[in-house]
């Protein structure tokens, strides 16, 4: 498995970690013969990259479910944050876990024999160690997005099949108790048979901003918020519906975070980063990574190892991405979504609303975000800004009591952890357990944005993959049963 790193021009450069680091005499990586492989039954799980998203996984295994799994290894391209990830094993479980850099990912395997590997790299890199796992004969556990483009998304899609192993795509968001509720009242009936969707996110100058500091902020490490972000989106309409999408057409473009904007507000220019800027006084977009110590420790501090900045400046003009972006989807059930992100808004959260042959679901939900120690931490839904609704056809207005749940995404990453490392299953009518059929036709939606955005023509979705299946989905109330009349005005 080759070594590539993401530079601070936003480029891939490749680097001789061994010579310029001294590994060899520090004896920081573990060669030679296999490490012993334990006889108990617990399931062997590996890491491959260890950013801020690892530790959520990292931490589940080596404490909450330690009864039943292990973590036997750790993989990243930068050898400052596997340190960190190696003393994190430490504190966790007094266990000094063996690290390997990304060029020896091969070996790894051989030497560690994990039973899944954990992939929680740069999206742009997520299929070389998805299919290679597989190859390999592991199962795979992938954050979202599963990969950034159809090429890539074929190509794990024929690797599945081609070996036989398990792809879990984690959607921690259908198992965010409202979101689970907004399900729930959908299969009811409540609202009858879906027939269009409104659906509109908004990313604030926080939150937002941040994805434009980052490897984010270019297409070929990213796919853009058309799929890093708006995947997320795409798997709950697609779950929520019980229903693949067919065609998509969508318009997008980078107004707000520009050159242009930066003078607009009172800069001079663009800069190259925020550690560096000597107008930091005056930019509201400011991060200081030397005053935050996780994100000194996991950025700053590592810098020399693969040049990657972690606040690079919002209005530099090499960022691809766009800011403001609008979908119109068309699903196998004859279903239409509008659907729109903008990441450049004043409050964080979304607006959906479900037109049914009943009635109408509206569900809306403020989100608190913010930045704490390495982790940008998705913290619960706002109290007030939250409520689920319902319209009956000529009848008055029902709101439900949200369901609620403690922890990441609103308590949604617990029970998605639970669902992937406890070794009995709880039933879920739900189905909210996601592989890779699931991830391909989420992300799928947004490679076909991004087609459009280029093109300005509208894109098939089964001209881009080819094989997917169809996804496990529960079942939904019925297109052809005889409705009630609505009762006279």
């Amino acid at each position: 498995m080759t070594k590539e790193i993401l530079n601070s021009s936003g480029n891939i450069s490749r680097r001789d970690f061994i010579k310029t680091s001294s590994l060899a005499s520090a004896g920081v990586l573990l060669t030679g013969n296999a490490f012993p492989i334990s006889k108990n039954s617990k399931e062997r799980i590996a890491i491959v990259g260890v950013g801020s998203r690892s530790r959520m996984y990292q931490d589940a295994v080596q404490k909450k479910f330690s009864e039943y799994c292990e973590l036997v290894d750790l993989c990243d391209v930068n050898l400052g944050r596997l340190k960190l990830a190696q003393q994190r094993s430490i504190n966790n479980s007094g266990t000094s876990i063996p690290i390997f850099e990304a060029e020896e990912f091969d070996d790894m395997i051989a030497k560690t024999k994990p039973d899944r590997l954990v992939v929680t790299t740069v999206d742009g890199f997520h299929h070389q160690y998805i299919v290679r796992a597989m190859e390999l004969g592991c199962d795979v556990i992938t954050e979202k997005p599963m990969t950034i483009d159809a090429e890539k998304c074929q190509a794990i899609i024929d690797a599945q099949k081609r070996t036989g192993k398990r792809c879990s795509v984690t959607f921690n968001y259908r198992y965010s108790p409202p979101r689970t509720q907004v399900k729930d009242l959908l299969m009811s009936g409540i609202i009858g048979e879906v027939l269009s969707v409104d659906f509109h996110w908004m990313l604030n100058t926080f939150h937002g901003a941040d994805y434009f500091r980052r490897w984010h902020s270019q297409k070929k490490f990213s796919g853009g918020l058309m799929i890093h972000k708006a995947t997320h989106h795409f798997d709950l309409v697609n779950w929520w519906l019980s229903a693949i999408p067919v065609s998509v057409y969508a318009t997008g473009k980078r107004e707000f975070y520009t050159p242009d904007m930066a003078k607009r507000f009172g800069l001079d220019s663009h800069h190259e980063r925020c550690h560096t800027c000597h107008e930091f006084e005056k930019c509201g977009f400011y991060l200081d990574l030397a005053a935050n110590k996780g994100l000194k420790e996991l950025y700053l501090d590592n810098e020399q190892h693969d040049g990657y900045f972690r606040d690079r400046c919002v209005f530099r003009p090499d960022i691809d991405i766009e800011d403001t972006m609008n979908v119109l989807i068309k699903y196998d059930n004859n279903v239409t979504l509008c659907y729109s992100v903008n990441a450049f808004n004043s409050w964080e959260g979304y607006y959906i609303i479900f037109n049914g042959t009943k009635g109408r679901l509206e569900h809306r939900a403020e989100e608190s975000i913010y930045i704490s120690g390495t982790d940008t931490v998705q913290g619960g839904l706002k109290a007030g800004g939250t409520f689920t609704r319902v319209f009956p056809l000529r009848g008055p207005a029902q709101d439900f009591e949200l369901w609620s749940g403690e922890g990441g995404h609103g308590g949604g990453d617990r029970m998605l952890l639970e669902d992937l490392f406890l070794p009995e299953k709880k039933l879920d009518k739900y189905l909210r357990a996601a592989d890779q059929r699931s991830g391909a036709y989420a992300m799928l939606v947004g490679a076909a944005a991004n087609r459009c955005f280029q093109t300005g023509q509208p894109i098939q979705v089964a001209d881009l993959v080819q094989n997917i299946g169809y996804p496990d989905y529960p079942e939904m109330p019925s297109r052809t049963a005889p409705l009630p009349m609505p009762q006279k005005i």
